[in-house]
């Protein structure tokens, strides 16, 4: 098991359900900056499953991107840090690998690392987007493509140490990240 303070962002999502692909399309996106070393960014899809392996390798943070139905607007982003009120937390681990919340993940996580001495991410961030609609179809609905570059831009604020801020008019920024919870976007 490797320790340092690695950081790992990971775009789930079916790209064939719609706006579910949107974590998929911001890491899709990202490619186009220049990330850290210690930073690395993957497309994960709907390998939850691996995912969670993948976390055993050792990494300090994880920024989970994602569709998230929290009730907002369409397109609306969100921050959320596990382990707050109103965030993400591990529950019982489901084992189908294409339907893997990011709270099953989590928890397979936790059953992982216990059975093999790993230590889970010291934090996990949810940077999520409120979708229009989650049916069959490829590609991203009006509202949630333009979500993408401003959760590209949250992103890289966390990635470089700083707070996302939100620059949409009428929208209420993040001030500390995963903090709080609610809409900070679109």
């Amino acid at each position: 098991m490797k320790t340092a303070t690695r950081t790992l962002i990971a775009g789930v999502g079916n790209i064939f359900l719609g706006d579910d692909g949107f974590g998929v399309e911001v890491v899709r996106a990202l490619a186009a900056h220049r990330l850290p070393a210690d930073v690395e960014a993957v497309d994960i899809g709907v390998r939850g499953v691996h995912l969670a392996y993948q976390l055993l390798d050792g990494y300090d943070t994880l920024i989970l991107i994602d569709a998230t139905a929290r009730g907002g607007a369409p397109g609306t982003l969100y921050l959320i840090e596990a382990g707050t009120p109103g965030g993400i937390e591990p529950s019982g681990a489901v084992l189908d690998g294409h339907h893997m919340s990011p709270d099953a993940v989590l928890a397979l996580l936790d059953t992982l690392c216990a059975g093999t001495g790993s230590t889970p991410p010291r934090r996990t961030l949810v940077v999520g987007c409120e979708p229009a609609s989650l049916e069959e179809g490829v590609g991203l609905g009006p509202e949630v493509a333009a979500a993408v570059p401003e959760a590209v831009r949250w992103v890289l604020d966390l990635v470089h140490g700083g707070a996302p801020e939100a620059s949409v008019p009428g929208s209420v920024p993040a001030s500390v990240p995963g903090a709080a919870t609610g809409p900070a976007g679109k």
